[in-house]
């Protein structure tokens, strides 16, 4: 493992720590009594307090140092004074411990008295602290210069999102997007457990993947010999149950999709799904728009949300639009009765690209897609889906065709879709056959297995069902106005790292790159002058850069020049 300087420093730190009998990482209980939070929220001079968290800045100026402490709930100043931490003869504690043995980033417990500053800053006067953990690796640390520039800040999304918990530590607004998703799922339990449904788990492992169009992922079963899959969804297990004689059960579900990668999709997403014995779709619109008003206001103590340059209302009710009457609007072309060759000439005629192997339901799924999504931005129904998009969906009571779905659009995005749930068993069985067909023809999100588990709970009776869906990161994306699903996954998937070896760059390099960070190819003498450096700084400087692939120097012209590697 190559070291940088800085870590090195730190090791040779730890090890004069244990030579003075300071265990870095003690395994003792440290007994807090108070978190920054409540030390401002309920503050009163000369109390006593014990507080714990992470060193992230100091000043020391001889016998004396201000400091600032983090913890879970947020940053409090600290003051460290030589003789009052060691009131005896022997002043190691602070003058070489404090001083040159501690770190930013180390953890540490402190003990003492609230005071306040003479310009009014809430502060710990520190009468003792102990080490509870040394970092071996410094945090990032952002500066701001004579004109206010910040530079280093930990804002790198591919850094960020690979190492989630130094991002928490130095950007600690991050966390808030964190505690709203918990406030989500507390506030989505709540409502459904006050109208008295159950909630359930099925399993992520399934011998028949089912209940989505999508690509699952594949693993093997050693003892049992036989492949599984990651489920796609939870939807088929969940009916089992209301065959089962619960009236409302619902899941937040783990689901894995074997597919691609963007900004608004992740293969392991979290997924609820509820169903309702003696509901149709109509009712659960109504269920749905009460849900997401109580949510949102849960979450942002209000019905509105901003994301991007729009305004988000959720207050209920939401407008309802058929699908057709959507197409039509935006596109002037009337769905109805038309023919996979129509709808496949119709596709092509307006620039969407397809091919022979999408059916109906593909064909019109894409037209809806490029044209019509994206001009619902306020939270509507779309409704009425054609037969073919819906292979578990009961047909239209009265609308040849069509059957009784809707998906809730907001933003020009999907983030519920639910059902008047197919419950006649030879019905499902020629969707699922159909759905097969479609397979063989080359569609790879199409279902490739027929569940006769499933259909044979059917024939046992499910009641008339409801079941609503709804993509959980996705919403929390709304409420919190972020355009990246990676921005409100804990640990989001990311493509393997490259091995890189750490350079620790000081400030001379640090210019040198700076001057060259347009990226353009300049002249080895303009970039020495305007980098301010004398000869053996230069000489050192462009050294390292070159020595490690940082920057490339060639002779053009017989003039030597300078870039950006």
């Amino acid at each position: 493992m190559q070291l940088s300087e800085q870590e090195i420093i730190r090791r040779e730190k730890l090890t004069k720590l244990g030579e003075m009998g300071i265990n870095a990482f003690p395994a003792d209980e440290y007994t807090i009594t108070d978190t920054t939070e409540s030390i401002k929220q309920d503050f009163s001079e000369n109390k006593q307090v014990k507080i714990a968290g992470r060193l992230m800045s100091r000043r020391i100026q001889g016998k004396a140092s201000f400091a600032e402490l983090q913890d879970s709930t947020g940053k409090i100043q600290v003051y460290f004074n030589r003789d009052e931490i060691c009131t005896g003869e022997d002043k190691t504690l602070y003058n070489e411990v404090y001083k040159h043995l501690l770190d930013i980033g180390d953890i540490i417990g402190i003990e003492g008295d609230l005071f306040t500053t003479q310009v009014g800053e809430k502060t710990v006067l520190v009468k003792n602290f102990t080490l509870l953990t040394k970092a071996l690796r410094p945090l990032p640390q952002a500066k701001t210069d004579e004109n206010g520039v910040v530079h280093d800040a930990f804002n790198d999304a591919e850094l960020r999102y690979r190492q989630r918990y130094v991002d928490l530590t130095v950007n600690p607004h991050i966390k808030e997007i964190f505690v709203k998703r918990t406030k989500l799922f507390n506030a989505m339990r709540t409502f459904f457990n006050t109208a008295g449904y159950f909630e359930v788990e099925t399993p992520i492992l399934q011998s028949i993947p089912g209940g989505a169009a999508a690509r699952p992922f594949i693993t093997h079963h050693n003892a049992l010999d036989i492949p599984l899959y990651l489920r796609i969804a939870n939807e088929l297990y969940l009916k089992r149950l209301i065959v089962g004689g619960f009236d409302g059960v619902y899941e937040f579900s783990k689901n894995f999709r074997n597919e691609g990668m963007d900004r608004t999709h992740n293969p392991e997403f979290t997924a609820m799904e509820i169903y309702v014995a003696y509901k149709d779709y109509n009712w659960m619109m109504d269920f749905t728009e009460k849900l997401l008003e109580f949510c949102a206001t849960q979450v942002n103590g209000n019905a509105e949300s901003t994301f991007g340059e729009h305004q988000i209302s959720w207050k209920a009710p939401y407008p309802r639009v058929s699908m057709t009457e959507a197409i039509q609007k935006f596109t002037g072309f009337d769905i109805t009765g038309k023919t996979e060759q129509e709808l496949f000439d119709f596709a092509k005629s307006i620039g969407i690209e397809v091919n022979e192997t999408m059916g109906k339901g593909k064909l019109i799924d894409e037209i809806f897609g490029e044209k019509c999504e994206g001009n619902f931005i306020q939270p509507t129904f779309i409704t009425d889906y054609p037969i073919e998009m819906s292979p578990l969906t009961k047909k239209h009571r009265s609308k040849e065709g069509l059957t009784e779905r809707f998906e809730l659009m907001v933003c020009g995005k999907e983030i519920a879709n639910a059902y008047s749930e197919l419950n006649d068993p030879i019905d499902q069985r020629e969707r699922f056959e159909e759905q097969l067909k479609l397979a063989e023809k080359g569609d790879d999100e199409a279902g490739q297995f027929i569940d006769e588990d499933f259909l044979r709970a059917l024939e046992y009776g499910m009641p008339p069902t409801s079941g609503l869906g709804i993509g959980m990161d996705r919403l929390i994306m709304f409420l919190t106005n972020n355009a990246s699903i990676q921005e409100v996954l804990f640990f989001p998937q990311m493509r393997p790292e490259k091995a890189v070896a750490q350079i620790e760059l000081g400030e001379d390099e640090k210019a040198i790159l700076d001057i060259l960070k347009s990226g353009e190819q300049l002249s080895l003498n303009d970039v020495k002058t305007a980098s301010k450096l004398s000869g053996k700084k230069w000489d050192k400087a462009s050294k390292t850069l070159t020595k490690n692939n940082l920057v490339k120097v060639e002779k053009i012209d017989d003039i030597l020049m300078i870039k950006l590697t």
